[in-house]
């Protein structure tokens, strides 16, 4: 059920300790917010000098309020804090919320003294949000600890960063959006993000969560409950360009980036992630309606050759897909639009708009109502004939010459209603760009939940947030199996028995120390053989791998030289593979420090590094995932055959790399695991070297 928050949010009574007159103060800010409200719930303002604060009687201590307290806003300087904790819980509060700073983001010091007020809360019962945080407001309970207002709405804001929400409400507000809650993260010392996620997918009045997070703590925490929250989770955050192991020691932890991990997890949770908070209000009015594509074919309809062009561009760069219609779809539109329009896709009205503004809600449901059409993007002048006549500065003289400005942007508006009446009665999204979407006819569309924007590709990235994600493979965040017995250690042959006993096949193999055991392995198993030299980072770069060996005599020469220049201490004896018909590639597990087991596959071999062609998501993956990415790489289609070429065997690879990476989910003392190559031939797949570094 997660933590119990209803005193955080709907406490019976509020005091704000270190309320005060100075406008310098957080305490006067928070005060003045709490006030608002007044009939809702008790409001006790404090001040360890008494009087007055903003008209109203303080109280010296919290005692001396004489009754207890629900929720406690702390606002004092860093050395009392932890004695206006403690008065507080002595009250009985049930809430705190920590606006001082001074705690772990100053050091091991402050570290220590935070994790001690927050087990004394998490003792008495309590939960705290904060320390070094800005405060908390829910609209749907009239509770206003912050010290800005947001406007009344169904999104909960979770920020680490105060100016960031501030930006995200003024960019919102143009698209409709409000807030029903707003939670300043800060430290995280017992009310973490991922208890406020929960919190939030149980509140009714929200519909969707928007995230600001620099530091997820439990980043694995954190992509679970969002996919289990059951509404639209959108995230921005900062730091993912950073290696996560910047002295990793296979290919895996050296391709692997805060980048790609943060991706991956949101791409399995189902999260929206975002890179500025201008996208982020993109996505949020664009998940503001209860519309979604079920595919990723978009019709263009536009009143200009050049506007339409530039959505298209925009649309495809964003991962849609703009195709042409069937002639059957052409030839409905030719009975409504007249001669010169394009009908091919974009459909371009070609100034029909101004002989009959009907003509854009007509063409529009037309589209819609195609089975060949996923979603509609409307584009270029529409609003432009209401904004003229409305002072919104559009070209009055043009809409003149068309027949009176007035009656153009009548029929616009008019046809504004009745698009918006006709896109809420179909499952299909609409999306409008608009030269001017602050006219009547876009702000008639926007108040029915139909997305307008400014930018094309604003546009175009609101559209790939309402597309439903392909089929093809699970999505969702598998839990971590059961701990298994630690590896001891890392040894090359250690790490292949690990793999082996999981299910993971390679060809037959000895670890050999001299002549004696060389030649013993070539009686063991036929050839050709490889030779490779153990305990070396990357063995092909260092010459200590010798493939295809024909014979003993061969592989005896082989190990001579190979000794003679690397002197190692145990080499490797094993059967040669036949590579004809098969292709390499990689898989490895990375343990990040917040999100656990991260799993990468791709195109492997010696140029992996060089080529890059990976793909991530969070361990363990389930066969059908692991199909899924793999289907996504760039050079997929080396593994379905080229130039001749059989195809080889997906399947078989794809259970190896679920037996690969539920290993790794298992052993947490691995730091990187990787199987490269994995030789996937068309009659299955066979791991031809491993590695394993542990933490």
């Amino acid at each position: 059920m997660g933590r119990d928050l209803s005193a955080l949010f709907d406490p019976t009574s509020v005091a704000v300790v270190g309320a005060s007159d100075d406008p310098a103060k957080y305490g006067h800010a928070v005060a003045a917010q709490a006030l608002r409200a007044p009939g809702r719930r008790p409001v006790h303002l404090v001040n360890r000098r008494g009087g007055t604060v903003l008209g109203h009687t303080t109280a010296p201590s919290l005692a001396a309020i004489g009754e207890p307290v629900d929720l406690v806003v702390i606002s004092v300087p860093g050395p009392g804090f932890e004695a206006a904790v403690d008065d507080a819980l002595a009250c009985g509060a049930r809430a705190l919320v920590g606006i001082t700073a001074g705690f772990a983001e100053t050091g091991p010091a402050g570290l220590a003294r935070q994790q001690a007020i927050a087990a004394r809360v998490r003792d008495a019962g309590a939960v705290l949000v904060g320390p070094n945080c800005l405060g908390v407001a829910d609209n749907t309970t009239e509770l206003y600890l912050a010290s800005d207002r947001f406007a009344p709405g169904d999104v909960t804001l979770l920020s680490q960063s105060g100016n960031l929400a501030l930006e995200l409400q003024l960019r919102c507000a143009p698209h409709g959006l409000g807030f029903a809650r707003f939670v300043s993260l800060g430290n995280q010392a017992d009310v973490t993000l991922v208890d406020l996620v929960e919190d939030a997918a149980r509140h009714d009045a929200t519909r969707a969560i928007a995230v600001y997070a620099e530091d997820f703590g439990d980043g694995r925490a954190f992509a679970e409950a969002a996919a289990a929250a059951g509404k639209p989770v959108v995230l921005l955050t900062a730091g993912r360009g950073t290696a996560s192991a910047r002295s990793a020691q296979s290919h895996t932890g050296a391709l692997t980036t805060s980048a790609d991990v943060v991706t991956a997890a949101c791409r399995d949770a189902g999260v929206e992630l975002v890179g500025t908070p201008r996208e982020m209000a993109v996505v949020l009015a664009a998940l503001n309606g209860r519309r979604r594509s079920a595919g990723r074919r978009t019709a263009v309809c536009t009143d200009g050759g050049g506007h339409g062009a530039i959505a298209a561009d925009a649309a495809e760069t964003a991962g849609l897909a703009v195709p042409e219609l069937t002639e059957e779809a052409q030839r409905q539109l030719r009975t409504q639009l007249w001669e010169q329009s394009a009908v091919g896709n974009p459909v371009d009205l070609a100034g029909m708009g101004e002989q009959d503004p009907h003509s854009y809600g007509d063409t529009v449901t037309a589209l819609l109502a195609l089975d060949e059409v996923d979603s509609v993007l409307l584009t270029g002048y529409f609003g432009g004939y209401s904004a003229a006549t409305g002072g919104l500065g559009g070209p009055a003289g043009e809409t003149g010459t068309a027949g009176g400005g007035s009656a153009l942007a009548a029929g616009e508006l008019e046809t504004a209603r009745r698009m918006a009446d006709r896109v809420t009665s179909t499952a299909k999204p609409l999306v409008v760009q608009s030269m001017f979407p602050d006219s009547p006819s876009c702000r008639t569309l926007v108040e029915a939940g139909i997305p307008v924007f400014a930018a094309t590709e604003d546009a175009a990235r609101a559209l790939t947030a309402l597309t439903v994600p392909a089929p093809g493979g699970p999505r969702g965040v598998r839990p971590l199996p059961p701990a298994a017995p630690p590896l001891r250690h890392a040894g090359y042959h250690d790490v292949r028995a690990l793999l082996g006993a999981a299910g993971v096949p390679f060809p037959e193999a000895r670890e050999i120390t001299d002549e004696a055991g060389l030649l013993a392995a070539a009686d063991a198993f036929p050839g050709p053989y490889v030779l490779k030299a153990l305990h070396l980072l990357h063995k092909s770069d260092a010459g200590g791998v010798a493939l295809g060996l024909p014979d003993r005599d061969a592989l005896l020469a082989a190990y001579r030289d190979m000794h003679a220049r690397l002197g190692a201490g145990s080499y490797s004896v094993e059967a040669m593979a036949d590579l004809s018909d098969g292709v390499e590639l990689i898989v490895g597990v990375n343990r990040d420090p917040r999100f656990g087991p991260v799993a990468m596959v791709g195109l492997g071999g010696v140029l992996t590094e060089a080529l890059h062609d990976v793909a991530f998501a969070l361990a363990p993956l389930p066969a059908a995932r692991a199909a899924q990415l793999l289907a996504g790489l760039r050079t997929a289609s080396l593994l379905q055959g080229v130039r001749g070429r059989p195809a080889v065997d997906v399947a078989a690879a794809a259970a190896v790399i679920e037996r690969i990476t539920t290993l790794a989910a298992a052993h947490p003392e691995i730091a990187e695991i990787e199987v490269n190559p994995l030789l996937v031939r068309p009659d299955g797949a066979l791991a031809l070297d491993a590695r394993a570094v542990l933490a």
